[in-house]
């Protein structure tokens, strides 16, 4: 009985189809150690890491060999190219390649288009700027042969990046397709569909939504990452679409344990980047955000939490996550 017992206590978890992002544990937890973090998704039964690589050559050898001894998949994360300067994102490629990474995550900006531009002419700027380094992105990497996916990151919208993708995308360039950002941009959940036949690297999440303060009073809507299963998201609509257009892409889950994000479509700021954006996307967003707000939980809030509660719901999340993926999904 006493080895029974200790059977089960030890006993790994199932093994997951889906590997899991370091963003995952951004907020809280904050891995700095590539081979730890590896190591932590291996005892979670995660099927792969995506990851800021060492800096060093051996550290990057030990990474690969820990992968290849657990068979994990490694996707690697590179700074864009400048349109006048790609030596540093070239070298990014090839260190993903000495790693043996399967793909490589990269993005245009770091920062939410209406918190980030203050007017028009500087979105303006920053699509010319980061057009023309885009433009020097599918001819290496097709001479590296890696596929690089580009991520929908709260900056372009759907139909802009759709846009990019038919001038630009091909074999190995192609969209990390986030499940939720564009939502934050108005975007119908489902559109991100539309990218799908560029699909390189996906991040797997689900999104809960809810109405912010009074009706005469809001400023737009609030915005979570919830663990899968607990949001709006179709996920299994997602899963099989991306599935069908590309089956060698990979799942990688970004679960964000965080405060909900304020998205102030209703102010005059939101919308000084986005000329040409109608009232229908507007209308269709708030509509089903008060739709869901009445059957969904309150999004929860971790910031005043104790920093020992707060890296516990982060693991849990993540652990649920999995769990989710692995039974509804089959990733």
């Amino acid at each position: 009985m006493a080895g029974t017992a200790a059977d089960t206590v030890y006993a790994a978890p199932p093994k997951s189809q889906m590997g899991i992002a370091t963003t995952c544990y951004m907020t809280y937890w904050r891995p700095q150690d590539p081979l730890a973090f590896l190591e932590r998704c291996h005892e979670l039964g995660a099927a792969g890491v995506q990851l800021q690589l060492p800096s060093d050559a051996d550290g990057v050898r030990k990474l690969r060999a820990k992968a290849e001894q657990y068979g994990m998949f490694i996707e690697a994360m590179a700074p864009m190219p400048k349109a006048n300067d790609q030596a540093a994102f070239e070298a990014a490629l090839k260190l993903a390649k000495e790693a043996g990474a399967v793909a490589v995550r990269t993005g245009t900006s770091g920062g939410r288009r209406y918190e980030k531009w203050n007017s028009l002419s500087d979105w303006k700027a920053f699509v010319a700027e980061s057009t023309a380094a885009i433009r020097t992105i599918p001819a290496i990497a097709d001479r590296i042969k890696i596929p690089i996916g580009m991520e929908n990151h709260k900056d372009w919208t759907i139909d802009e990046q759709v846009a990019l993708m038919k001038q630009f995308g091909g074999e190995y360039f192609g969209s990390l397709l986030d499940f939720g950002n564009n939502i934050a941009l108005l975007d119908a959940p489902d559109s991100i569909l539309e990218l799908a036949p560029w699909v390189k690297l996906c991040h797997v999440k689900d999104m809960g939504v809810q109405t912010w303060g009074s009706q005469a009073a809001s400023q737009g809507f609030l915005l979570s990452e919830v663990p899968l299963g607990e949001g709006i998201l179709n996920l299994e609509k997602l899963v099989s679409a991306i599935r069908k257009s590309n089956p060698k892409s990979r799942f990688s889950l970004e679960m964000i344990t965080r405060d909900p994000l304020e998205v102030p479509c209703l102010t005059d700021k939101y919308w000084v980047t986005f000329p040409e954006r109608n009232g229908l996307h507007l209308a269709r967003t708030i509509a089903m955000v008060e739709k869901e707000s009445r059957h969904l939980q309150p999004l929860p809030r971790y910031s005043k939490m104790a920093k020992d509660a707060q890296l516990a719901i982060e693991e849990q999340n993540v652990k649920s996550c999995l769990h989710y993926a692995r039974v509804k999904l089959g990733l």
